[in-house]
């Protein structure tokens, strides 16, 4: 029987502990461990507030900034219990909840200076804990992002936590992008300033562009074991240079990436999606499900400065309640560059879009909150295009609704790790149109799941986005047996974390 330890910034398997996907992966991997019989145990920060309730398992000791620090290692309840999986967590008067999602922080002024605080803390705990056993033998310990490759850093250069050594580190990277840089010295975040007392080698941590910096998602990918992609074809595209926007990519790290690959030790594994225990709406409620999340928002003092957008939204929906469209295209996203950042920079493109779709007697609807000038723009566009329907904001049964109702889900990011929009929507059924890029490659097939659109400049790209749209109606309108097809190859893909996670054992962690 194998032993796995996970640490991460966020794990969806306890309440109130997730900002984005990588929660769902630390909360799917270790279920699918616990199935075969092996033991995980998950550790993250408390944040001041996931301990209550908990159970005291041990004080932990240890040295920082020169002075002892004494944490505590709680275990607690997850939403549902499995056999054989252990939640805890670290918890620190220091290690507080940011602004985002009660979880990390916003420092404009310096980035990461107080999440670099909380996990330099958050790591040395569980590296003592490691030591002490409370885990009991690990065979694997998984580190997700730069807010645990402090242990990768600990386990080099700390001459007490020398042991970790025995233990197999794999490092997961869910976002490139944010890398944790702080100083070497010369700060109160920075690495001299919490381990006066550790020699290690600058050159082995620094940041490529600020070389009085370390570059903790750096740590991770050149000293973890195996380091780990979540998709095959987001894998390749990390080993070339960004060019933004046109094309993301290694984001600075790509040389450390392609260096990692030639070890043998840079595994690109998709992953998986949840097929069980779907929360279903019932067919037919989309409008009416509209219609409640309108109401429900227009009730949020942080909507009021919303009304008039809201009840114009009302408006537009009751039309369609009376007069059903032949066709609906939906997208469900954080308005971000990463997701929205073609129709941000050609409008116009999105403007052809809607115009095709009025041909076909056709809908777009787009639901999600985010960057302001994102929200500007849908929302401006919502006020001149009837057939627009832009519901901005949060709602689950909403969001459920538009996976099951949509005959068409548009996904056309810049850039996609791995993506699971596309998986929740072919899982009902619906194919997909996406830009052909990381992920999005592996999981949606050209005419036989879905459709996709590539280009190897930023005009061809956009020219093809509006060439294959244009091929999806024709499908639809003129061709329906293809079109079943392609329902029916999307509704039949499986991407289990069965599957991802038997490929986790043979290529990362090598049991």
């Amino acid at each position: 029987m194998s032993n796995f330890l996970f640490a991460a910034a966020e794990n969806d398997a306890i309440a109130n502990c997730k900002a984005g996907g990588m929660g769902d992966v630390v909360r799917d991997v270790p279920r699918q461990i616990a199935e075969r019989g092996d033991s995980a145990h998950v550790v993250v920060p408390s944040y001041g507030r996931l301990h209550q309730g908990g159970v005291l398992k041990t004080t932990l000791n240890f040295e920082l900034r020169g002075l002892n620090y004494t944490a505590e290692l709680f275990e607690v309840k997850p939403k549902k219990e499995i056999e054989h999986i252990h939640h805890y967590v670290i918890h620190h008067p220091e290690i507080e909840a940011g602004g985002i999602a009660h979880i990390y922080h916003d420092d404009p002024e310096e980035p990461f200076f107080t999440d670099a605080i909380k996990y330099f803390i958050f790591c040395t705990a569980v590296a003592e804990a490691i030591k002490q056993g409370a885990f009991g033998k690990l065979d694997v310990v998984h580190l997700h992002d730069w807010h645990s490759s402090i242990l990768l850093f600990l386990r080099e250069y700390h001459l007490r936590y020398e042991d970790l050594k025995q233990i197999r580190f794999v490092y997961s990277i869910h976002n490139l992008a944010i890398q944790g840089i702080r100083p070497f010295d010369n700060n109160y975040s920075s690495v001299r300033n919490w381990f006066p007392n550790v020699r290690f080698d600058e050159e082995r941590l620094l940041d490529y562009r600020y070389q009085d910096c370390i570059n903790l998602m750096a740590v991770g990918i050149r000293f973890a074991d195996s380091v780990h992609t979540v998709s095959p074809s987001y894998k390749k595209d990390v080993m070339k240079p960004s060019s933004p926007p046109e094309f993301i990519g290694g984001e600075g790290l790509e040389k450390d990436l392609q260096q990692a690959n030639k070890e043998g030790r840079l595994i690109g594994i998709l992953n998986g999606c949840n097929y069980k225990n779907i929360n279903v709406e019932e067919k037919g409620h989309i409008y009416r499900n509209t219609v409640k999340a309108l109401f429900r928002w227009l009730q949020e003092e942080s909507k009021k400065y919303k009304a008039d957008f809201l009840a114009h939204t009302g408006e537009k929906i009751m039309e369609f309640v009376e007069n059903r469209p032949r066709f609906i295209v939906s997208s469900v996203a954080r308005l971000t560059e990463q997701k929205f950042y073609f129709f941000k920079r050609s409008p116009e493109a999105f403007v052809e879009i809607l115009k095709k779709l009025e041909k076909v007697d056709g809908i777009f609807m787009l639901l999600g909150t985010g960057a302001p000038e994102y929200e500007d723009l849908f929302r401006e566009m919502s006020y001149k295009h009837e057939n627009f329907i832009f519901t901005n904001g949060q709602s689950e049964s909403l969001i459920d609704s538009m996976y099951l109702e949509s005959d068409l889900y548009f996904m056309p990011s810049l850039f996609e790790p791995c993506g699971i929009s596309q998986m929740l929507s072919m899982r009902n059924g619906n194919p997909c149109l996406v830009h052909h890029t990381g992920g999005l490659i592996d999981t949606v097939k050209h005419m036989k799941t879905g459709f996709g659109f590539s280009g190897d400049t930023y005009d061809q790209k956009i020219e093809d986005m509006l060439a294959t749209f244009d091929l999806a109606l024709d499908v639809f309108a003129n061709d329906k047996p293809t079109w079943k097809k392609i329902q029916a190859g999307a509704k039949k893909a499986r991407f289990t974390w069965k599957k991802s996670v038997d490929a986790y054992y043979d290529k990362l962690y090598h049991l």
